[in-house]
């Protein structure tokens, strides 16, 4: 791959639609092809994420299956939320959070976080992830400063999935104990991005899409990458975050990197899907995946139903979510009514923990320590 100063300059030489054109063109003999080399090739992928590759969904989920066995065991991480804030500047027709939902605004303090560890840590929780909805001024790098040690003293692994920050405030945070940052485009599509970001530094696509870059250059952990699967054309934003990860493997190898698969899900004031995927189509990403990439982390969140996360487990999952909650403080008072949006596995903790059991898998709270 050529030298180039970030993403953004890759991206603006895809042409998207000719991308497109040619993924709903793959045939069987495409597919099959793809399955013979398919790591690290992103004209495999797309043609494993094609129509075309539905009647191989079976073969493809053993293979998915055999892989991440071989790579992280019979093995499923087990991490939490914990929503610092739902205030936003943002204007996002997706999301409970945007600015114009007339909610109630929380921050949390150093009592509330403390409240919140406390139940967390009492779960058996190790691995955590920081929420919140996108404030620079009021919930910003200064806020993440001092949240952060206060938090890391109490959990191993520590992730944030927060607004887009800048190369010496991701310096400044992995500095300060922080391991991993979850940061989803969305969407790849510029149009339909901009049709559903209307107010707010979310609206700034390019900015957003060079985040990675950032966090690469601060010498993050892990970094995960993400696409709400529905607001555009599912196939072609998975197959465009194929693009980004495969980019961000070569040009920043030092790292980990994980995905997140969330399906749009409904909340205060939100939007139908444009492009609903079925259970079936978010098997076949996942799998997909998968087979370009045996390294890759794949998590999979509570808004999907209990059943059907059982079912996926084998199949590529590497992290789970459990019991959680999405709105600030709401472990301590789980009825205030602050959501971002609904969940469908309200299963608790113990119960997620038999189902993995069941499953012949074992369930990991902690697996990773600094200074080992």
């Amino acid at each position: 791959m050529a030298l180039v100063n970030n993403f953004s300059e890759v991206f603006a030489a895809i042409d998207r639609e000719h991308l497109r054109l040619s993924m709903y063109s793959c045939t069987a003999a495409d597919v099959e092809r793809a399955l013979l080399h398919p790591t690290a090739n992103v004209e495999a992928l797309m043609a494993l994420l094609s129509p075309a590759a539905e009647p191989y969904l079976e073969q493809m989920a053993q293979r998915s299956m055999q892989i991440t066995q071989k790579r992280f065991g019979h093995n499923i991480s087990l991490f939490v939320p914990m929503y610092l804030s739902n205030l936003c500047a943002n204007e996002c027709d997706y999301c409970g959070f945007t600015m114009s939902n007339k909610i109630k605004r929380k921050i949390l303090n150093s009592q509330e976080i403390g409240n919140e560890i406390a139940i967390l840590k009492n779960r058996g929780f190790d691995s955590i992830l920081l929420v919140s909805g996108e404030h620079e001024t009021k919930v910003g790098a200064d806020y993440f400063a001092k949240v952060v040690p206060q938090i890391k003293q109490q959990f191993s692994y520590l992730a944030l999935e927060v607004q887009p920050l800048a190369t010496d405030e991701y310096t400044k945070l992995v500095g300060l104990g922080l391991d991993a940052v979850m940061l989803y485009q969305e969407t790849y599509a510029p149009v339909t991005y901009a049709k559903h970001h209307t107010r707010g530094k979310k609206q700034d696509f390019q900015y957003r899409l060079n985040s990675p870059d950032r966090l690469g250059q601060a010498g993050i952990d892990k970094t995960g990458l993400g696409v709400l699967l529905g607001l555009d054309d599912w196939r072609l934003d998975a197959l465009l975050m194929g693009y980004h990860l495969n980019y961000l493997e070569n040009r920043y190898w030092r790292s980990k990197y994980s995905i997140s698969l969330p399906r749009l899900r409904p909340c205060t004031g939100g939007i139908e899907p444009n492009s609903p995927i079925s259970d079936k189509g978010l098997v076949q990403v996942i799998c997909a995946f998968r087979l370009f990439s045996e390294q890759l982390e794949i998590s999979l969140s509570t808004r999907e139903r209990s059943e059907f996360r059982d079912n996926l487990m084998p199949l590529g999952i590497t992290h789970m979510s459990a019991s959680s909650s999405t709105q600030p403080g709401g472990y301590a008072n789980p009825d205030t009514q602050l959501d971002q949006f609904e969940i469908s596995d309200e299963r608790s903790v113990l119960q997620v923990v038999a189902a993995i059991e069941n499953s012949g898998y074992t369930s990991v709270f902690k697996d990773w320590e600094a200074n080992w």
